[in-house]
């Protein structure tokens, strides 16, 4: 437990959190792997997990018809994966996959809703840092249509 307490508290995600949320949710932690190909979720899937990522390379994707996966945004060490446990209609709307080998901890979405939703303050500081994870995905999707229809500045 102590270990997954300097996980999150060394994470860049939890910087600046208070500690007692630091021990809250090292307690609920769950360590995972995935290997080198392996999907970690679906597009339209149930979004039910929450990851911190400690070591490897995730592929954010959005599969297309005529192309194929394309890879909106590549996540890893010290980054997090998923925010759709967080907003109805509670669906992954990207697919994940592992580049490489990679660990992180996972945490129930439905237990963090029903932290953020019993201490407001601790919900204040995951929309904020989910929001910018989800800005920073908007904009990476924008940058990846503007290469696929080559459109320049």
């Amino acid at each position: 437990m102590e270990n997954f307490e300097q996980l999150l508290a060394a994470h860049s995600f939890f910087k600046g959190i208070d500690a007692k949320y630091i021990s809250r949710l090292a307690e609920q932690a769950t360590p995972v792997s995935f290997k080198a190909g392996e999907y970690i979720f679906h597009q339209s899937e149930k979004a039910r997990q929450f990851y911190l990522l400690n070591e490897g390379k995730v592929a954010v994707e959005v599969p297309t018809l005529v192309h194929g996966s394309i890879t909106i945004q590549t996540t890893g060490q010290n980054e997090i994966l998923g925010w759709s446990w967080l907003f109805p209609p509670y669906t992954w709307h990207f697919d994940a996959r592992a580049m490489e080998a990679t660990n992180a901890l996972v945490f129930d979405g439905e237990w963090l809703r029903g932290q953020c939703e019993e201490d407001h303050e601790l919900g204040y500081a995951f929309m904020k840092r989910i929001s910018e994870t989800v800005v920073n995905r908007l904009q990476a999707t924008r940058l990846q249509l503007l290469d696929v229809y080559g459109i320049h500045f």
